[in-house]
């Protein structure tokens, strides 16, 4: 009888450690299948984040670079002596603008007066950049808005120097990395 009941206890134990083992090894799978899971989760997590980074960088340098154009216009369109500094204005900046030949022809007119004489060297006008704040904005996946404060400084014959504020408005195209329209407000 004592035997029976070693046999029956002996018995019950192996089973017990049987569906120990089968419980324990059921959880080794789960653990081992939620280790791939956080493993997957981490790469993904991780590429996700250096996609970030690189929009980011990518952006950042768009932005640098839609505002540094602007900058590089205003200094090149506000800083002439002569009517031959005028005339040379837009070949200074013509390989950072795309404009349309209306606005083109708006921004850099010819400095003559009615006559066909140099309104610039007649009047003695000068013009000289000082300083410009830059300011820019994403409109789209294409184009970013860009603004300007300069301050100018401006003289005539008749005209002591005096410094003006003036207000430009650029889109620079993220493609072409140009400025494809700009527009021009004086600020009083």
């Amino acid at each position: 009888m004592k035997n029976k009941i070693l046999l029956s206890i002996m018995g019950l134990l192996l089973v017990g450690l049987g569906i120990m083992m089968s419980i324990t090894d059921g959880k080794r799978v789960q653990i081992e299948q939620v280790r791939k899971e956080v493993s997957q989760v981490t790469k993904t997590q991780k590429n996700v984040t250096t996609q970030i980074d690189n929009l980011k960088t990518t952006y950042n340098t768009n932005d640098a670079t839609a505002k540094s154009k602007l900058l590089e216009f205003a200094k090149a369109y506000y800083t002439y002596s002569s009517q031959s500094d005028y005339d040379k204005r837009f070949s200074k900046v013509s390989d950072i603008l795309n404009l349309s030949s209306e606005q083109q022809n708006q921004l850099f007119d010819s400095g003559l007066d009615a006559t066909g004489g140099s309104r610039i060297d007649n009047l003695g006008l000068t013009s000289q950049y000082q300083t410009a704040t830059g300011y820019t904005s994403d409109l789209d996946n294409q184009t970013i808005e860009s603004l300007a404060i300069v301050i100018v400084k401006t003289s005539g014959i008749a005209q002591k120097a005096i410094n003006q504020t003036v207000l430009l408005h650029g889109w620079f195209d993220i493609k072409s990395q140009k400025l494809t329209s700009i527009k021009i407000n004086q600020i009083q």
